[in-house]
């Protein structure tokens, strides 16, 4: 099945795509980030955001520019007959991203606001999904191997059943536009979207729209599932709400985009969810599921009223650009403090970062199919870094499962206290969206202050605060100018390691209690209050 997609889709490239509309001028938000090769040496770069084509109107071209194509949940059958047809008839507009979707941004800040209503038209919408640009018309992509990705965020009015996600994708970086040759929306209109879960909710994939086998949602007026999924490897940097969060690794088969046929995508929509080619569950850390439950969340020692810094580290296994992420590891920085991830107490589970090690133990304790090796898990994100992710900055809800799986018990048929199901503090009746609409629409989420670059050069702090402290704002310099990473230690892992220690491993920091002294020629050198490592002198 695969194959037979892949050629069809080939011989059909240079025929058809979807169109672009002219009822709407698209103007793509600013949005500043900055990239760092050292401690203080960053250099802004003005980039911008578009907005998903799901969120966006498509209607039909020329004489039929006021009639929509998708009303609702459902396909208009005069222009969309099939999936080919569809695609040459209608055209995704451009977007007002404040008045109809709550999105407005200022220098490096960006905030999505939950529910919008437009004044002009009183048209609801709910969420939105965005991609960080290169230019008008390419998605910026990153490789982050040996290199770390940070940034503020504000989770403060996001109760429980909300997600503001920050995530990587390896979508196309224009779209489809060069495979697809009459493909001329592309990434300027928000076009390409994939993730691990080969979502079959997307109206256009790989220049054809997803018409065929449509079936509208009976829970959700204006969403559906297609014949069709889109698959690619995905690397949730960020899921959260101000109660709970979590970080996910979700490698496939093929990185890059792949189109899936009806069951054989897995995922919530199928028969097997874990039939398909990625890997829906990923190896996640979630604190609270770990067993700490006092470390995030309001008042907590990550505090959620307050502004805060997310670090997130992919560490490789020879310390290059080239090697193999070996740990993805994660700090946070609040009022000053560096505060490393919390540790696992659920025992058999040992670390405080996604390794091989720890995501093996998860599955095992927790009982959970081990799709991650199964799609070949860290090698197969190695892959998808070299291909270049797509940044996406979302705010949602989730009409499939409440957000249960983020910030209550999950599943809810398991006991709370079965390792691996409790996973937040929200009640297993919280999370419904027509609820969550209803009671919040005036919940929010602020990305901001986002850099990349080289390992420890895009924070800095002072030591960990045991207890929580109200943030006024957060600290974005490194104090360090080392650059490489150990291969197999977690980051402020307690470590009963002895003897000397060899290159890039760690010598030294707050909680260490194994070995300080480093090979020769190696010496021990500090790059953060919890982190020394062995470089060259």
């Amino acid at each position: 099945m695969y194959s037979k997609v892949a050629i069809t889709s080939f011989l059909l490239r240079a025929v058809y795509a979807q169109q672009i509309g002219t009822n709407q001028a698209e103007s793509h938000p600013p949005l500043t980030w900055q990239t760092c090769t050292a401690p203080g040496e960053c250099t802004t770069i003005d980039g911008s955001v578009t907005l998903d084509a799901n969120w966006r109107w498509t209607h039909g071209i020329g004489s039929n520019s006021e009639t929509n194509c998708y009303n609702g949940n459902t396909w208009d059958a005069t222009l969309c007959p099939n999936n080919v047809e569809c695609a040459i008839n209608c055209a995704v507009d451009g977007a007002e991203y404040e008045a109809s979707y709550g999105v407005t941004s200022n220098g490096d800040s960006l905030r999505l606001d939950f529910v919008t209503v437009n004044p002009s038209t009183n048209i609801e919408n709910v969420g939105s999904r965005l991609y960080l640009m290169a230019d008008d018309t390419h998605y910026e992509t990153f490789n982050l191997l040996n290199k770390e990705f940070t940034f503020d965020v504000d989770v403060s009015n996001l109760p429980c059943g909300l997600n503001g996600a920050l995530y990587l994708t390896a979508m196309p970086a224009d779209g489809g536009v060069s495979e697809y040759t009459n493909d001329v929306a592309g990434a300027q209109y928000g076009v390409g979207y994939c993730d691990s879960q080969c979502p079959r909710d997307i109206k256009f994939i790989a220049g054809q729209a997803n018409v065929e086998g449509w079936v509208p949602d009976t829970n959700n007026a204006n969403t559906g599932v297609g014949g069709n999924g889109s698959c690619c490897a995905e690397m949730d940097i960020w899921e959260a709400n101000s109660i709970s969060s979590a970080y996910t690794a979700h490698p496939c088969n093929t990185a890059t985009l792949t189109v899936c046929d009806g069951n054989a995508c897995g995922g919530e929509d199928s028969t097997s969810r874990y039939i398909g080619t990625c890997d829906p569950d990923g190896c996640d850390f979630n604190s609270y599921r770990q067993g700490d439950t006092t470390f995030y969340g309001p008042g907590m020692t990550v505090d959620t009223n307050s502004v805060f810094t997310v670090v997130t580290q992919f560490i490789t296994s020879d310390g290059t650009d080239t090697g193999t992420i070996s740990e993805i590891r994660r700090y946070y920085v609040q009022n000053g403090n560096i505060i490393p991830n919390s540790q696992s107490t659920i025992p058999g589970i040992s670390g405080n970062s996604l390794t091989e090690e720890f995501c093996l133990a998860n599955k095992d304790i927790f009982n959970s199919t081990d799709s991650f090796d199964q799609h070949d898990g860290f090698a197969g994100m190695t892959a998808a870094m070299q291909d270049g992710m797509v940044l996406v900055l979302s705010l949602w809800d989730d009409y499939a499962v409440d957000m249960l799986w983020l910030d209550s018990d999950y599943p809810t048929t398991a006991p709370p206290s079965e390792l691996g199901v409790a996973r937040g503090t929200c009640p297993t009746t919280s999370g419904v969206p027509a609820t969550v609409e209803a009671d919040s629409p005036n919940a929010y989420v602020i990305y901001s202050n986002i850099k990349v670059g080289a390992l420890n050069s895009t924070f800095t702090g002072g030591g960990s605060s045991s207890s929580s402290s109200a943030a006024t704002s957060t600290a974005t310099k490194a104090s360090s100018t080392s650059t490489k990473a150990p291969t197999t230690t977690t980051s402020s892992a307690v470590s009963t390691a002895t003897g000397t220690i060899g290159e890039w491993g760690q010598c030294g920091g707050v909680y260490w209690t194994g070995g300080t002294v480093c090979t020769s020629p190696y010496v021990c050198v500090v790059s953060n209050p919890y982190y020394s490592q062995c470089l060259a002198a």
